[in-house]
């Protein structure tokens, strides 16, 4: 069965988020495909800035110590991200008022819930985005200043504007998260916003893809045990399952 461009091009960037780099014929042979279809591939996701061709291969164009891009992050995981923001509609409540994250998993969450008569203050401009269309969702966007390629929302006005209101719910995103370090992100700023949008909800629900399990990254959000739930896809390992059910509150997989 064949599979399409743009599956294509989530399985290399998948691929290559796994193994930082792989060369044209090692593409090539595990999607089942021409080496010169994968390098028309490469090239057009080049041409995008997210990923760098060299002799033979390609890598992401950020190393393993740094963010990747929203451009790589938005085709990998899609179908785990879509399972979590599935898992996260059936927790909310119409009425409800939401703190919603941004990142890939936000913009995912906010598809989701478009369709529910609550009201949502999203963290991130994409996720604003994602909602514009909504004719029952009530948009709360809060001031700040707009972080260039994420479009998050950051700064102290925001941080105010978080401690003059109290949300239902906060629907936390991470970039990394461990039993040991708990939910960590690249950006300070972006981290900052987090740890002050945890204190304005009266339940935090983290929304985590499972290839960030065991990662850490640069800012500390909060301890593994902070949000009341933890929503994760299936793709933990039995090892690391315990892991992170042991050392947290409650955990719901994806089916």
């Amino acid at each position: 069965m064949s599979i399409s461009k743009e599956q294509r091009h989530q399985a290399i960037l998948e691929i290559l988020q796994g193994s930082g780099s792989s060369s044209v014929t090692e593409l090539g042979a595990s999607l089942g495909v021409a080496e010169m279809t994968i390098r028309r591939d490469l090239e057009t996701l080049e041409g995008r800035g997210v990923l760098r061709r060299f002799h033979g291969g390609a890598k992401l164009s950020a190393g393993s110590s740094y963010e990747p891009p929203f451009g790589v992050r938005e085709h990998t995981n899609v179908a785990h991200k879509r399972a979590i923001a599935e898992a996260v509609a059936e927790t909310i409540d119409d009425g409800e008022t939401i703190l919603l994250d941004g990142g890939s998993t936000g913009i995912a969450i906010a598809e989701a819930l478009g369709d529910r008569a609550i009201t949502i203050c999203p963290l991130s401009l994409r996720v604003a985005w994602a909602l514009n269309r909504s004719t029952s969702v009530t948009l709360m966007l809060p001031p700040g200043r707009i972080r260039a390629g994420e479009l998050s929302i950051s700064g102290p006005d925001t941080i105010d504007y978080l401690k003059r209101h109290h949300f239902d719910r906060y629907l936390l995103t991470a970039s990394a998260f461990s039993p040991l370090q708990g939910f960590t992100e690249w950006n300070t700023d972006d981290a900052g916003i987090k740890r002050a949008a945890l204190e304005s909800a009266g339940e935090v629900i983290a929304c985590v893809d499972s290839s960030k399990f065991g990662r850490v990254g640069f800012v500390e959000i909060c301890r593994i045990d902070t949000p009341d739930l933890i929503i994760v896809d299936g793709g933990l390992d039995e090892r690391s399952l315990d892991a992170l059910t042991v050392s947290s509150r409650r955990v719901q997989l994806t089916g």
